[in-house]
């Protein structure tokens, strides 16, 4: 597996992380079943939706050659960027880091005022489109990771600084 890590991926897992992501990784169920056919362009499609919508998935392999899955896992890695984590068996498990889910485009007034924020989130199933919604931030909300709108909360002040 060392041509994998030679490969064009732009993120180098250290140790630490890559055993984090196997414990992440264990509770997982296999996302991708790649059958008899092999590793074909519809498979490698589906393995890159669900890389960019899940970011760490599992693979299961139906086939006894050991050497056709080393394969297939040094291949998938290669061509869609993700970081081999796990080999085990005939389970494959892939990492590639997901697409950001909030994209701040045009700024309206910068500060206080309203700002255009569209909102990116990937379909339930992950096999679907990517919902896409443009919403107005009022100054005092922000944008969470999961797409939803919050208000901020007013800054504590200091008890120490206002009797002083």
């Amino acid at each position: 597996m060392s041509n994998v890590a030679t490969s064009k991926n732009k993120t180098k897992l250290s140790p630490a992380e890559r055993s984090e992501l196997r414990a992440e990784a264990h509770g997982l169920k296999p996302i991708v079943i790649i059958g008899e056919a092999g590793l074909t362009a519809s498979v490698k499609k589906e393995i890159a939706a669900s890389l960019d919508a899940h970011g760490l998935i599992k693979v299961r392999v139906f086939g006894d050659d050991r050497e056709a899955r080393i394969a297939m896992y040094e291949e998938i890695c290669a061509e869609l960027d993700a970081e081999p984590i796990q080999h085990i068996g005939k389970l494959l498990v892939l990492y590639r880091p997901k697409l950001d889910g909030v994209k701040e485009t045009k700024f309206v007034k910068r500060g206080k005022g309203l700002r255009e924020v569209t909102i990116v989130k990937p379909s339930a199933s992950g096999t679907k489109k990517p919902s896409v919604s443009k919403v107005l931030v009022k100054g005092n909300e922000r944008v969470t990771q999961g797409g939803n709108i919050k208000r901020a909360k007013p800054r504590q002040k200091s008890v120490k600084k206002s009797v002083a």
